[in-house]
């Protein structure tokens, strides 16, 4: 289990805060690693009483050399948040304002050509094991990034997936760290529920039921970097260009929903009865992030295009991608 350890003189304050969100229903794993940096911060700074000036919070919201405008507001939030809560609990901080990180560039996702996945995939397929710091990646490297291809999960939903979360029977995946904090079973192809049993055997023989499944070592998830080191390094292999701002690896999930509606419309389905499953499928709480995909589909085959205009003429004119749903 994860200990989190604070040591500013806030830290019974950012425990509290973490107890409160959790008993409300939230896991708040990730924002509880960002109130750790939070709290370094405050102890670089030697704060010694119990309140956040103006002049530190707005050391805080500084943008970084090398920072990308989307982790500055992820940080300025956070802060936001949690002095926010101080104030309800009658200690002063100051409450940083909105706007204040430069207005967020919008990303156009890139919808993998067949070619390049084939490249890419090629690529996977040739990764190697290093002993002491990536003991199984030639193992769990090509499975992974094929479920996250075929299924349309999130890449931290995979990544912690656990050996018990696996039903190598029925062959589906529960979802347990969903964005929503809902649960969701996800079904994989059969070809994979083989390789992941091919997996278990290899590398989980003796391993416990609530180890991660496509671990880094025993106990240890697969970390962000270690997966992003290793996509940029299969995209460079595989001659796809990266722009700096991608493709990225959830540009996956674009492309799996992308090409999920190309099928459906060009299989004449109604896309009304099979969008609730495909939002079901994502995890998203609402249509309109489901809608995102059929603008996105329109953009990218013109031959639909007007098919989709009959039946959601609004929607494809006003879909906007959520940028904080991605990991």
């Amino acid at each position: 289990m994860n200990k989190e350890i604070y040591n500013s003189v806030l830290k019974k304050e950012i425990r509290d805060f973490i107890a409160l969100k959790r008993t409300l229903g939230f896991s708040y794993h990730s924002e509880a690693a960002s109130l750790r940096r939070i709290d370094t911060f405050l102890n670089e700074n030697n704060l010694s009483e119990k309140c956040i000036t103006r002049e530190l919070c707005e050391l805080w919201c500084r943008k970084r050399s090398h920072e990308t405008v989307t982790n500055q507001a992820s940080r300025i939030s956070m802060m936001r948040v949690f002095c926010k809560y101080l104030n309800d609990i009658g200690i002063p901080a100051y409450i940083p304002p909105k706007g204040l990180s430069h207005k967020r560039i919008r990303y156009d996702a890139h919808i993998y050509t067949d070619d390049e996945l084939k490249r890419f995939f090629d690529e996977v397929d040739k990764s190697r094991s290093v002993p002491d710091s990536c003991p199984y990646r030639a193992d769990v490297m090509p499975l992974f990034f094929r479920i996250l291809y075929t299924s349309g999960m999130r890449v931290s939903e995979l990544r912690l997936i656990r050996i018990r979360d696996v039903n190598l029977t029925e062959g589906y995946l529960t979802v347990h760290e969903a964005k929503n904090h809902k649960e969701r079973f996800i079904p994989i192809h059969p070809s994979l529920t083989f390789k992941c049993k091919e997996l278990k055997e290899k590398i989980h023989a003796n391993s416990p039921e609530d180890e991660y499944f496509f671990m880094m070592y025993p106990g240890k998830a697969m970390s962000l970097g270690n997966i992003y080191k290793n996509f940029r390094r299969y995209l460079e292999r595989a001659g796809i260009s990266h722009t700096g701002r991608g493709p990225r690896v959830h540009d996956f999930r674009h492309t799996y929903c992308v090409n999920l509606l190309r099928k459906w419309t060009d299989e004449g389905k109604d896309l009304m009865a099979y969008l609730p499953y495909m939002r079901t499928m994502l995890g998203h709480e609402g249509f309109e992030e489901t809608a995102y995909y059929l603008k996105l589909t329109a953009e990218r085959f013109p031959y639909i295009k007007e098919q989709l205009k009959t039946s959601f003429p609004d929607l494809i004119k006003e879909a906007v991608i959520n940028e904080r749903e991605f990991y």
